[in-house]
Parts: structure tokens; sequence; C-alpha cells
């Protein structure tokens, strides 16, 4: 029988201590591993997303602010492994015109993005001044002249200077009626104010304030303003924006909204001064080039055709038209103003074979008449623009109705006035001669006309003609098929005006470098430029300063603005 092998002693020994050996490094490797893990995985910084900054909180137990506050935890790892939800982008706000946006979207909508709506006023604001029509001026019957939706009688047209239809005696001042009755007949009218893009504040601003110039306290020309503001700021729509998506018309210059004072000698009323008033834009004959409330646009010519082909027939018989005179001017001198220079224009008209002058003054003149003043215009190649009473004269218009390039001597008289209207290259269809020039007699008008080639002509007066759709108003009780007239184009960028607000309103812009004073270096800027420096034209906007060094630029306006109704009484 095998025995089987008796064991050493030491192999028996050595067994067990193997054993220990072989848990002891098994249970260093586990620990060693729990605690890299531990360490170099759970405490580390988290992955953070830079798309997505996650605000850290504040360890503070007390805040300084209002803002919310955070709990105090570890942040959420962002992983694209990370079944969690993922982190949503705030929403932006949600602002009240933000559906009127929207509309513009809608590519099957024509009015998409061009909705007015307009405010259904009292009628003391507006049907009841036309009612009382004979107090609209101390010194003409304004009666006739509100007549045809506010185009005045047709026009007599024995000597054939205007076309067979669409002419009329058309006064000056009747933009309020005439702009009213061309929005009545907008293709794009909403009574849902959540759709406006704009909304129309139908107030005879022009009109009011006519009635009480003259021998009338402030309060009573003031009283119609306050009311409407007060009117205005009580309705839901104004409350959207606080009003700077309203807008006015006002045929009249802006001096006659701008009194300083409550001072009975003072000129015009306050309206444009009133603070809710100076959230909305008004449209005017003649803007401030200091203030950013107001807006140039055309003032009324004779002519308003009904439709397209009146507009084309006219068109090509300025361009047909023979034109003897090199250049002509229609005025009278302003011996009491010795800044004007009517004077040395007159002169110079009058000392060249090359012009056509009609001097206008009291009593009877062909100055009055519209077939003698559209016949001179009609004759010249040139027509002189120097300043009215104040920086701008309806003949401007008239001249280039007339297919007659217009020379200009300041500026404001065009140039920073309608800038809706006219191109910014002013190079294109004008002429411009400073008036200091002028005053020192450094120049000669014919002689700097002169140096213009005949080529060059032609084509500013092809500028010139092709204008003429943009500078004149429709007839109200019918409309253009497919040209713009003034009141279009100043819709248009009312609109415009409005939806860029709106959009820096969402995107948190805010023109904190604004200088108001500056306001008609704005209206220059190119598409996308926000910021204004030094101009060539900087000499011609300086403010005058009184006797005391302050400012005195709104109260020698205000003297032209009287001279202007002067000048009316004059013409009657």
């Amino acid at each position: 029988m095998r025995r089987r092998a008796t064991s050493s002693p030491n192999m028996e020994k050595g067994k067990p201590q193997s054993r220990f050996c072989f848990i002891l490094v098994l249970s260093a490797f586990f620990w060693s591993l729990l605690f890299f893990f531990h360490f170099s995985v759970l405490q580390s910084e988290p992955y953070i997303s830079p798309e997505v900054p996650i605000r850290r909180p504040s360890i503070s137990s007390s805040s300084s602010d209002n803002s919310p506050q955070i709990p105090i935890g570890r942040p959420t790892i962002s992983s694209s492994y990370s079944t969690s939800t993922p982190r949503q982008k705030p929403k932006k706000k949600n602002f009240p015109f933000m559906r009127a946006l929207r509309t513009v979207e809608n590519k099957s909508d024509p009015c998409g993005g061009r909705y007015i709506y307009v405010h259904n006023l009292p009628s003391q604001f507006n049907d009841d001044m036309l009612k009382e029509c004979r107090r609209l001026s101390l010194w003409t019957n304004m009666c006739k002249f509100t007549s045809n939706a506010g185009l005045g009688p047709p026009l007599d047209n024995s000597l054939g200077v205007f076309s067979d239809t669409g002419w009329y005696a058309t006064n000056q001042f009747a933009v309020d009626v005439i702009f009213r009755n061309r929005m009545k007949q907008y293709k794009c009218l909403t009574s849902d104010p959540s759709l406006a893009a704009a909304f129309f504040v139908p107030f005879y601003a022009g009109f009011d304030i006519s009635r009480f110039l003259w021998g009338f306290n402030t309060s009573v020309r003031d009283a119609a303003s306050l009311a409407l503001v007060n009117w205005l700021t009580a309705r839901p729509e104004w409350q959207v924006m606080g009003g700077r998506d309203h807008f006015l018309v006002a045929g009249r210059i802006t001096w006659d909204f701008r009194r300083l004072t409550d001072e009975e000698s003072n000129w015009g009323n306050k309206l444009l001064f009133l603070p809710a008033a100076r959230n909305m834009s008004m449209l005017v004959v003649e803007s401030s080039p200091w203030n950013g409330n107001d807006f140039g646009i055309p003032y009324p010519t004779y002519f308003h055709p009904a439709k397209d082909s009146d507009v084309f027939i006219w068109q090509d018989r300025m361009r047909k038209l023979d034109r003897p005179w090199l250049f002509s001017f229609a005025g009278a001198p302003r011996p009491d103003n010795p800044k004007s220079i009517r004077g040395q224009i007159i002169d110079q008209c009058n000392n060249s074979r090359a012009c056509k002058l009609l001097e206008c003054d009291f009593g009877e003149s062909k100055c009055h008449s519209p077939s003698s003043i559209m016949k001179m215009f009609q004759g010249s190649l040139f027509c002189l623009q120097p300043q009215g009473d104040s920086y701008t004269r309806r003949s401007a218009f008239d001249s280039m109705l007339a297919g007659c390039i217009p020379v200009f001597f300041h500026p404001g008289s065009a140039y920073t006035q309608y800038t809706w209207h006219l191109p910014r290259n002013y190079t294109k269809y004008s002429v411009f001669i400073p008036e200091d020039d002028v005053r020192k007699k450094s120049v000669s008008i014919e002689g700097r006309l002169r140096e213009i080639s005949p080529e060059q002509v032609k084509v500013m007066r092809e500028e010139v003609i092709s204008m003429i759709p943009r500078l004149i108003y429709a007839d109200p009780r019918s409309g253009l098929e497919t040209l713009k007239d003034a009141f279009d184009v100043a819709v248009e960028a009312i609109i415009d005006k409005v939806t860029k607000l709106r959009k820096d309103i969402i995107e948190g812009h805010n023109d904190d470098d604004y200088i108001e004073e500056n306001s008609w270096k704005y209206a220059l800027l190119e598409e996308g430029q926000r910021t204004v420096g030094p101009h060539e034209w900087d000499p011609f906007f300086s403010k005058p300063k009184n006797e005391n060094g302050g400012d005195s630029g709104s109260g020698s306006s205000a003297e032209a603005a009287k001279n202007s109704w002067r000048n009316e009484q004059r013409n009657q």
C-alpha cells in the first residue's frame, strides 16, 4: 500500500501567507481605483457648453439688487450624451406690436407690414373746422380752397398752360385736408390696432392754429392741441408705444407750433413742445433742423392727377418744351430782412438778358396768377429758389413740376427738408450756390449756370421730370394706379420709421448718443449709420444767440412765420 508523501513543514506554513498577500494587494488596488475615480472625475470641474453660459450663484446670503436668487448647488453637466432635457434659450419678450410686425411674413397679404389705423377723432378736431371755413384765415376765404376734397376750384386753362384735367387753384396750406382725404382711399386701412404698422391722427393742426394766430391769447391758441393730447393719451392704442407709432399732418411751417413760452406776444401754439406730442411724428411743409419730431413733406402744387396717364402725358410735354430763358425768378424783395439775398438776385436778373423776372408785390400781379407762374417756369432752364420768409417756399415745387432745374442758396430750402421725397445726391437735380457768395457779390449767377454743359442740363432736367410723381398729391377722390405720389412716399417713410423703432426696442438698441439739435444731420445718414459728426453745412444751421447768450433760433424763425402771414395778406 502506497503511502501519501508527507508535506514539508515549510510548505504548509507558506500557503496561508501567499493568500494573505494576494488579498492585501487586491484590496489596495480596489481602494486606489475608488479614490482615483472620486477625486479625478466626480470632484473635477464639469464640462459646460460654451453656447449656454451658466450664471454662477452668489454665496452671499443677501443681495443688493432685486434679481431672482438661484439655489446654490452643483451645475448640471452638459454633454452631448446627456439624457436630461437640453437647456432652453430664453424667449424674447412678446411686445404688443409683434403681430403687426409678423404681418409682413404673410406673402399672400399685399398689405402685410403696411396697415394703417386711423383714429376716429371727435369732429371738433377736423370736420367742424371745415363747417366754419370762413374762420380759417383772417384774410382768405378758405371755403373755396377746401372744396373738391381740399384741392380748391378748377383752374381755367384758356392760355393752354395746363393739362385738360387735374389742375386746381390749391392753397399752399391745404395739405391737412388733402392728406386726410388721400388717407381715406389708402388700400391698407385696418380697424384692428394690433395689425397697424402706424397710427394716423386726422387732426387739422394747420387749420386749427390759422384760426387763432392774430388777436387771441395763448389759452385759446393751445386749447385744441391740449384737448387732442388728452383724448389720445387715454386711448389703449397710445399706451403700446407712448405715441411713438402715431403721426399727424399740419399744412404749415413748423414754427407755427413751437411757441417757447406762454407770453401773449409769442407766436403760435405749443403743440410740438407738448410732452406727448414730442413722441409723435408731425408732417409739415417746413420742418425744424434742430428738432426730431417733425418731417418735411412737399407743399401742394396746382396739379392733382386722377390716373397714371395724366402724369405721363404731362412729363412728356415738359420734355419737349422750348425753354428760351436760361434762368428766372418769381418773388419780391425783402427790404426789412438784412439777411435776405432777394434784392441781389433781382438785381442780377434785371441786369441779364437771359433772365425772366416776375416781381410780386401788393395788388394785382402776374406773380399771383398760377398760369403766369407756370408759363414762366416752363420757359426756363433754371429757376432761382432763395429762401422765402422762412427756409422754404412753394415755388420750388411749382418749378420742378414745370421741369425747371431749381437753384437753391440754402440747404434748408430743400436738401435737409424733403429727404423722403428728393434724392440724397442733390447735384443730380439742382444747383447749389451758397448765399454768402451772392451776398458778397463774389459770384455771377448767370456765369455759374453757363458753366453747366447742355448735355448735363438735359440729364438734370430729365431727373427733375422723373421726380414729378413723388412731388405732387394725386386727386384724393381717385388715385394713381402704379405711381407713388407725395402721400404714398410719406406714408411709406413713416411705416419704415416705426418699424425700425419697433425692431430696435425688441433688440434692446438705444440711441443714447442721439443729439436732437443735430436732427438735420441724422436725416442725411446712409442706411445703417447711427452717428453724426462735423458737416460742411454746419455754418448754415448754427443757432443764433440772443443778447443774454441764450438760444434765439426758434424766436427768429417765429418772426419768419409772422412775415409769412403778412405776405399771405399781401397776396390777397
